[in-house]
């Protein structure tokens, strides 16, 4: 018997004429996340199988890749009766348990017995030669699970959950506005569950913000890069942009225009690097700019689709993904970022968009935006290597 991991694709199943294109992307990620092992994949329409030496840590890196609804090892024989017999008996021996069930898929049409029929005959094989178990079909100890093929068939038990959703890609690119709290990378990885392969922009205004801060955002990046194969960082220089916005402008506008300049780098970045969408960690109601005033005020300087995946989860339900995702512990580390070293004390909640365009026709924010942008810095992270500029400060 051959050992093998069994991938199932739950919602992809669902695409119909686009499915090979979807499993097609889902290969290739898995080949990414797999980097550096040795292993050999083989799939059709319904099923994937990866064939390892090394299956415990193949099953690590497959419970971070997008696109698969579950997955369980299982044991590839010969399709006919009597090898699914005696294999299903040999596999039975080292398991504890009274009751079970066999569960019978049988894709292969031509086989000469049902899916009912071969449940049966193997339940009845496994009475006669084990002592003391019996059948319950409602709530066994034990499910085997026979899967008959065209040429072989498969022997399975227990199912391992994947993290379900679409291959990161398939539904094209975005830039995540990735800051160095809790819900932006949360925002990220619920974009990449829908297929959404991102890039992230980040601001820094040294020397207000920190090289920790800085290397903070990139330990995230890499964290989402685990779902994500790789991710590009865009690291924008916000020093000269804030400085102005903070001498010119009326103090409770500051946050408002703030986040207004950002959203227009954000839309420059994505239109040179092919991104549809600009994605980021707002909340409704959480701050000052997330109130539907100010997120519709500051919305208006772009003509590209902003989303925000957590914008109606409340800050409990932001931080349980965060601890699953890891991300968490990173998010609070006690370096400040642009959104919040300039914070006013009595920000504006509903910001008057008219005000916004007289407020920025005090500062030449277009030369600036384009100096912010000439002088960025691109960094590429990969999520199995660790970038020796920040991994010691980490």
């Amino acid at each position: 018997m051959d050992k093998v991991i069994i991938i199932k694709y739950g919602e992809l199943s669902t695409k119909k004429d686009n499915i090979n294109y979807f499993i097609k992307v889902l290969k290739n990620n898995i080949i990414s996340s797999l980097d550096n092992l040795d292993y050999n994949i083989t799939y059709d329409k319904t099923r994937m199988f990866i064939y390892s030496n090394n299956l415990e840590e193949v099953i690590k890196r497959l419970k971070n890749v997008f696109g698969i609804h579950k997955f369980t090892i299982g044991y590839k024989i010969d399709n006919n009766m009597d090898t699914i017999s005696k294999s299903s008996l040999e596999l039975l021996k080292d398991k504890e348990f009274n009751t079970f069930k066999v569960i019978t898929k049988r894709s292969n049409k031509s086989y000469p017995l049902n899916s009912m029929e071969v449940s049966k005959k193997i339940g009845a094989y496994l009475l006669k030669n084990i002592k003391g178990i019996k059948v319950d079909v409602h709530n066994p100890d034990l499910f085997l699970n026979i899967e008959i093929r065209k040429d072989d068939a498969y022997i399975y038990f227990e199912d391992i959950m994947g993290i379900g959703g679409y291959p990161v890609s398939t539904l094209g690119k975005g830039l995540l506005m990735l800051s160095g709290g809790i819900d932006s990378p949360v925002a990220g990885y619920l974009a990449m569950k829908r297929g959404i392969k991102i890039e992230c922009v980040y601001f820094e205004a040294p020397p207000h913000t920190s090289l920790e801060a800085k290397n903070k955002v990139l330990e995230l990046a890499r964290k989402l890069a685990i779902y994500n194969t790789e991710i590009k960082v865009h690291i924008i220089n916000f020093t000269e942009i804030e400085e102005t916005i903070y001498k010119e402008i009326p103090n409770n506008y500051l946050i408002t225009i703030m986040r207004r300049m950002m959203y227009r780098i954000s839309e420059i970045l994505c239109k040179r690097n092919n991104c549809k969408i600009i994605i980021n960690g707002e909340s409704i109601g959480q701050v000052a700019s997330q109130t539907l005033t100010s997120m519709n005020a500051i919305n208006k300087v772009v003509d590209i689709p902003v989303i925000r995946p957590v914008a109606c989860f409340d800050k409990l339900e932001i931080i349980n993904l965060a601890n699953k995702i890891d991300t968490y512990n990173t998010s609070i580390l006690p370096f400040e970022d642009c959104c919040t070293i300039f914070v006013p004390k009595h920000p504006v909640i509903n910001p008057d968009i008219r005000k916004c365009e007289e407020y920025e026709k005090l500062i030449p924010y277009q030369d600036m935006i384009y100096n912010a942008i000439k002088t960025s810095q691109v960094i590429k992270i990969n999520p199995h290597q660790r970038d020796k500029e920040y991994e010691d400060i980490l």
